[in-house]
């Protein structure tokens, strides 16, 4: 019996290897950051977010991290999990979602600058797991 290639993406699916890859996970993530950070503080700005949805539950105008990262359709994976942080850190906490996805959103942005410094992602990882223990 032959072995016949088994399909797992979508017909019309893209697939991203290596250094494209991780430059898109990048981008979603710090996206995701990016989206909220302008949401915090006391001169933080309001979302307005439309649902367009089989409901139509119209309009909602909110600076609140958790409702506004509940609201988006996410595909990127490093974006996902950024949203689940915030999800968890809601459920747990009740608040600091915004904080949470800013904070790991800045510790991707630093590690996409050591990525470009050629530092390979384990030795990145392992000074975030030094830098928590010292904590």
């Amino acid at each position: 019996a032959s072995l016949q290639p088994v399909q797992i993406l979508k017909r019309d699916a893209e697939e991203e290897r290596g250094e494209t890859a991780r430059m898109s996970s990048f981008v979603g993530a710090i996206a995701i950051g990016d989206l909220v950070k302008s949401t915090l503080g006391p001169k933080g700005m309001d979302k307005i977010l439309i649902n367009n949805g089989p409901h139509n539950e119209g309009v909602q105008v909110t600076n609140d991290g958790a409702t506004i990262l509940k609201s988006i359709g996410v595909d990127n994976p490093a974006a996902k999990v950024l949203v689940d942080i915030s999800l968890v850190q809601d459920d747990e906490v009740g608040d600091g979602t915004t904080s949470v996805t800013v904070l790991a959103c800045e510790l991707l942005k630093e590690a996409e600058q050591l990525i470009d410094a050629k530092i390979h992602p384990q030795t990145i990882i392992s000074g975030y797991r030094k830098a928590v223990d010292c904590g």
